[in-house]
């Protein structure tokens, strides 16, 4: 598979607030009898993030009151920008719209390629898909591979903390089980994240969740498959009904008018610790150190889990 890198600041995120979306996470599964959907659109905020990314390209400012398409701006003038690496043409990349013979199919499953938007129809004006957020102050693709929404996926790993003798361990304040998540540290920035990572052309979501975990927190890519027992065990976690914590668009500063991250977040509890207790956790990849890191549970459960850029930016990016 095609790694893709990005600069770290922009790839990892602090314990502290992933520790408040796994909160909200759990409390979502053990608290909430809404039924609501995970789904609901991410605020505007770091995707009007300036300079760009990994560039010196500052966006054209955009006030929160210009952000919706619906509002008329006619002295809006965006700089058009993408990264070198994506004109480059890696396999992970659209052309360029200008090609002769490409032809992207905008809000449909385009050969292997998902445009569909989790979020619904977005626009397409000549030809160019609209960010389904609104403005971001610069057009083209950045350092996203795909015109239209780019498609990520995260599997959020939990279980309960237990002492030697295999007992649930409670917080001494609240006297609430602790969560424990596995959280990975980036090579790159020494931050800490979760595991993540693009959905490939043709690719199931799940099989993106199972293959970023075990490439990230187990090392898969450096050992043989010959460890019969913790592949029973990854095997066993991803085949359990899984909890959709999120599915939508992401505030990520690596958006623009043109291309934007989606994701899918997905909880795998293991609420026995016969699977995970024991699992061999081995950084690999692109991360750098692995541990289970203590989280909390609360009884707030918010409309939906906050954008990527304080959940899971730890996915490679284009």
């Amino acid at each position: 598979m095609v790694r893709r890198c990005l600069t770290c600041a922009f790839t990892a995120v602090s314990v502290t607030a992933v520790l408040a979306a796994i909160g909200s996470i759990l409390s979502f599964r053990f608290f909430s009898s809404s039924g609501s959907s995970p789904s609901a659109m991410a605020a505007h905020v770091k995707a009007l993030t300036s300079p760009y990314p990994g560039s010196q390209v500052k966006r054209w400012p955009v006030p929160p009151e210009k952000v919706s398409w619906s509002v008329e701006w006619p002295e809006y003038q965006p700089v058009e920008y993408t990264a070198p690496s994506v004109l480059a043409k890696p396999p992970w990349a659209d052309l360029p719209l200008s090609t002769s013979g490409f032809c992207p199919r905008f809000n449909a499953l385009d050969g292997k390629v998902q445009r569909e938007s989790f979020e619904g129809t977005y626009q397409v004006e000549d030809s160019t898909p609209r960010n389904p957020a609104g403005r971001t102050g610069v057009t083209g693709r950045g350092l996203l591979g795909r015109w239209g929404p780019n498609h990520a996926a995260d599997p959020i790993i939990t279980r309960w903390k237990r002492d030697a003798d295999g007992k649930a361990v409670s917080d001494p304040d609240s006297g609430k089980p602790v969560l424990q998540f596995v959280a990975i540290q980036r090579k790159d920035c020494g931050q800490w994240a979760i595991p993540g990572g693009m959905v490939d052309p043709g690719e199931l979501v799940t099989a993106t969740l199972r293959r970023e975990f075990c490439e990230e927190a187990l090392n898969s890519l450096e050992k043989d498959k010959g460890e019969k027992d913790t592949e029973k065990k990854v095997q066993d976690l991803f085949s359990q009904e899984p909890l959709l914590v999120y599915k939508g668009y992401v505030d990520d500063p690596r958006n623009t008018d043109n291309s934007w991250m989606e994701t899918q977040a997905v909880n795998y509890h293991d609420g026995t610790g016969r699977l995970l207790d024991l699992l061999p956790l081995e950084a690999g990849d692109d991360a750098g150190k692995v541990k289970w890191q203590n989280g909390s549970l609360t009884r707030h459960v918010p409309s939906h889990v906050p954008s990527r850029a304080s959940l899971t930016p730890a996915y490679p990016g284009p």
